[in-house]
């Protein structure tokens, strides 16, 4: 459907295009006001803030994972005696900051199609990511109260529903990259319908799962905001509105691992001029910083144990 109504968009480059420019946007503010940024972190409540950062960044990796598992089971019901699903996703998180951005993808793949089959491993992992996304962009619409077009942000859910999940999937496979491409469906619906056996209509648990991993990254996030930043004047419905609509973008637009520079650049760009913004790059630094180091530590000592069990 793309190709017929879009036949000489190259959306690989539009997404590129906006990546770059993400890039540039970001290191603009780096570069012109370098000398304002700075990260004396005083003692007391500011040592508490990065604390709770990493605290929320952690609980959201686990329900991140929890998540995951939620997916495989929605898709077979039997699935559900597959063990360990959490600490393995938490363990291959750690790949996404590999070169290449799609291993964490490729190791997820191959673990369950050893324990399931190739279509349910394709279908669970090329349709995780759609889940965050619904679930960013559900709470987005939270900022209706600003602009009545955020309604249209509930859209993506909608098509989570039980019927629709195949036209996603395949929607989802023409826009990937070509590394994700090679485990290609060729199935109609119906041999879909009859491999993977989705029994109830909505995954309203998977969605509120997911919710909560969003919400935990946001709760991250405000408290490296709070560091440098008077929250006695915070419009929280904004901030939260705004970083769920720049987290979504970092998560559709290729590029660096969890949407680097495009999620900072766009949540810039979005906020505006109603808070400082060398306080705003501090904070947007600073939670990068937390929640990629957050990925690699929790990640590190299961990596550790897998690396002496093969041994």
């Amino acid at each position: 459907m793309i190709k017929k109504y879009f036949p000489k968009i190259n959306f690989k480059a539009f997404k590129n295009i906006f990546f770059f420019t993400s890039i540039i946007f970001f290191t603009y503010y780096l570069i012109f006001n370098e000398e304002d940024i700075f990260f004396e972190i005083k003692e007391g409540i500011y040592y508490k803030n990065i604390y709770l950062s990493y605290l929320f960044c952690i609980l959201s990796i686990y329900f991140n994972g929890l998540a995951w598992s939620r997916i495989i089971i929605w898709f077979d019901q039997s699935l559900y005696r597959i063990n360990n699903l959490i600490a393995f996703y938490i363990l291959t998180n750690s790949l996404k900051y590999v070169p290449g951005g799609v291993w964490h993808f490729f190791e997820r793949f191959n673990f369950l199609k050893e324990r399931t089959n190739v279509n349910l491993a394709f279908c669970v992992n090329i349709i995780e990511p759609y889940f965050m996304l619904s679930a960013s962009l559900l709470l987005a619409s939270l900022g209706v109260i600003y602009n009545p077009l955020f309604l249209l942000f509930l859209l993506p859910s909608i098509f989570l529903h039980r019927n629709l999940i195949y036209l996603i999937i395949i929607k989802l496979q023409y826009l990937k990259n070509k590394s994700i491409r090679i485990f290609k469906m060729n199935y109609t619906k119906n041999q879909f319908d009859a491999k993977i056996k989705i029994k109830s209509s909505f995954p309203f648990t998977i969605l509120i799962i997911e919710i909560i991993f969003i919400s935990f990254k946001f709760l991250g996030f405000i408290y490296c905001f709070f560091i440098f930043n008077d929250f006695s004047n915070l419009d929280y419905l904004f901030i939260f509105t705004i970083f769920c609509l720049s987290w979504s973008l970092g998560l559709i637009i290729p590029g660096a691992p969890g949407g680097l520079g495009v999620f900072e650049g766009c949540f810039l760009f979005l906020i505006g001029n109603d808070y400082s913004q060398n306080s705003i790059v501090m904070s947007l630094i600073v939670f990068r910083f937390i929640s990629s180091s957050a990925d690699l530590l929790l990640s590190a000592p299961l990596l550790i144990k897998r690396t002496i069990k093969r041994n």
